[in-house]
C-alpha cells in the first residue's frame, strides 16, 4: 500500500495537520479549536447547532485565550518584562490559563481567589507554579475583595502587572482576533447566531463585534444568563432595569454588572435568555449521553441556549455557541446524588439518565 492510499481515509485530518505545522511553544497550541455539530440537537430542532471545543485548549478552557491576550497586551506595552510577575483575582480558570502562560513565557504568577473556592483547586494552582492567597469572600465594593487585594499587591512590586481580567479589553480583542474569525471560516460564513454566557464578557462581547463587523450586522447575538445574574434583566429592559436575584450551580459566568469587556458591544446584542440551573444540569447529562461530551454546567447551560435560540429562528439556521470546558473539575458535584438533591436538582434529571449518578 502507496503512502498516498494510507493518507486516503484521513484527508480532512491531512488538511488541518498541513494548515497547522509546528506551533512554537504551549501559546502557540491555544485557539484553533474544532467546531463540533450537536447531532441530536440539530436533528430535534432541524437547524445547525454548533459548539467551539474551547475544552480542547491546553489549560482545559476558553479562558486560555483570554490569558494569553491580557500577557500579550502587558508585554506589548512594556507593564511586563523578562522575569516579571503576573498578578490575577480568580476563582476559576484564568488562574489556571494564566499558570500556563505564565510558565511557558518565564513569569511568576500570583493569584488571590476567595477562600470558600476548593482546596484542589488551590492545589492545582499551586502545582502550576502559581502563589495562591485564598482570602475572606466579600463583595466587589469592598476593599478586601480579591480582586483590589490583587491589585495592591502588583502595584508594590517592580516588573509586575495585575491582568485585570474584568475589565482589560484585551480580554475582548483576543476574540475579536481569533474566537470570531476562527467560527465564520469554520462556517463558511454560514453562521446565523451566536450566544453564550459572560462572566468577564470577553468571549460574547469580541466574537459578536467581529461578527456582526464580518457579516453586515446579519448575525444575531444573544446573551445567556444564568440565576443570579443581571444581565439578562439589563438587555431585556433596555438597559433601564438591574435585577438580581438567586444563585446559580454554575462557575465563572453570570454577573451584577456590565464590564469594561462587555461595554462596547452590549447594544449590539439582539436579545438575552435566562437559563435555569434545571436546564443547565440536565443538558449536562443529555450531552453526556447522547453526544458523549463531558461538559461543564456552563458549557451546558450555553447548549441550553443555543437550542432555544435555534427553536426560536426556526428550522434551517446555524446557531454557534462555545463549550467553555469540560466537566472535569466538577465531577464530584454535578455527578454526585447527595450534592444534586441538596440543591434541588435531582429531579431535573431524566429517569433514563439517572445511570450517570454515579457518586453518592
Amino acid at each position: 500500500m502507496s503512502a498516498a492510499q494510507m493518507e486516503a481515509p484521513n484527508r480532512y485530518g491531512i488538511r488541518v495537520s498541513e494548515a497547522q505545522g509546528v506551533v512554537k511553544g504551549l501559546v502557540g497550541a491555544i485557539g484553533n479549536t474544532p467546531l463540533i455539530r450537536l447531532n441530536r440537537l440539530s436533528q430535534e430542532t432541524g437547524c445547525e447547532i454548533l459548539g467551539k471545543a474551547e475544552f480542547m485548549n491546553p489549560g482545559g478552557s476558553i479562558k486560555d485565550r483570554a490569558a494569553l491576550y491580557v500577557v500579550k497586551d502587558a508585554e506589548e506595552k512594556g507593564l511586563l518584562r523578562a522575569g516579571g510577575t503576573v498578578v490575577e483575582g480568580t476563582a476559576g480558570n484564568t488562574g489556571i490559563g494564566l499558570a500556563h502562560v505564565c510558565r511557558s513565557r518565564g513569569y511568576q504568577l500570583v493569584i488571590y481567589m476567595p477562600n470558600t473556592q476548593s482546596q484542589g483547586k488551590i492545589d492545582l494552582l499551586r502545582l502550576l507554579g502559581a502563589e495562591v492567597y485564598p482570602v475572606p469572600a466579600v463583595a466587589f465594593d469592598n476593599p478586601e475583595n480579591y480582586n483590589h487585594q490583587a491589585k495592591r499587591h502588583a502595584e508594590r512590586l517592580k516588573n509586575a502587572v495585575w491582568t485585570n481580567q474584568f475589565d482589560n479589553t484585551a480580554n475582548r480583542r483576543g476574540h475579536i482576533e481569533t474566537t470570531g474569525p476562527e467560527i465564520w471560516h469554520q462556517t463558511g460564513g454560514k453562521v446565523d447566531a451566536f450566544t453564550c454566557a459572560t462572566g468577564t464578557g470577553g468571549t460574547l462581547a469580541g466574537v459578536t463585534r467581529y461578527l456582526k463587523t464580518v457579516s453586515d450586522g446579519r448575525v444575531k447575538a444573544f446573551l445567556a444568563d444564568p440565576p443570579g445574574s443581571v444581565l439578562h434583566s439589563y438587555i431585556s429592559s433596555g438597559g433601564k432595569l438591574i435585577e438580581r436575584s438567586g444563585s446559580s450551580i454554575t462557575e465563572g459566568i453570570g454577573q451584577g454588572r456590565v464590564t469594561d469587556n462587555l461595554k462596547p458591544d452590549i447594544d449590539l446584542m439582539d436579545g438575552s435568555l435566562h437559563i435555569s440551573d434545571e436546564k443547565s444540569i440536565e443538558m449536562v447529562y443529555r450531552c453526556l449521553d447522547e453526544e458523549g461530551l463531558y461538559l461543564g454546567a456552563s458549557s451546558a447551560l450555553n447548549v441550553v441556549a443555543a437550542k432555544e435560540v435555534a427553536e426560536s429562528l426556526g428550522a434551517g439556521h446555524t446557531v454557534v455557541t462555545v463549550l467553555c470546558d469540560g466537566a472535569y473539575r466538577y465531577a464530584e458535584r454535578l455527578f454526585s446524588r447527595t450534592w444534586l438533591r441538596d440543591k434541588n436538582l435531582l429531579a431535573a434529571i431524566p429517569e433514563h439518565l439517572e445511570k450517570y449518578i454515579v457518586l453518592p
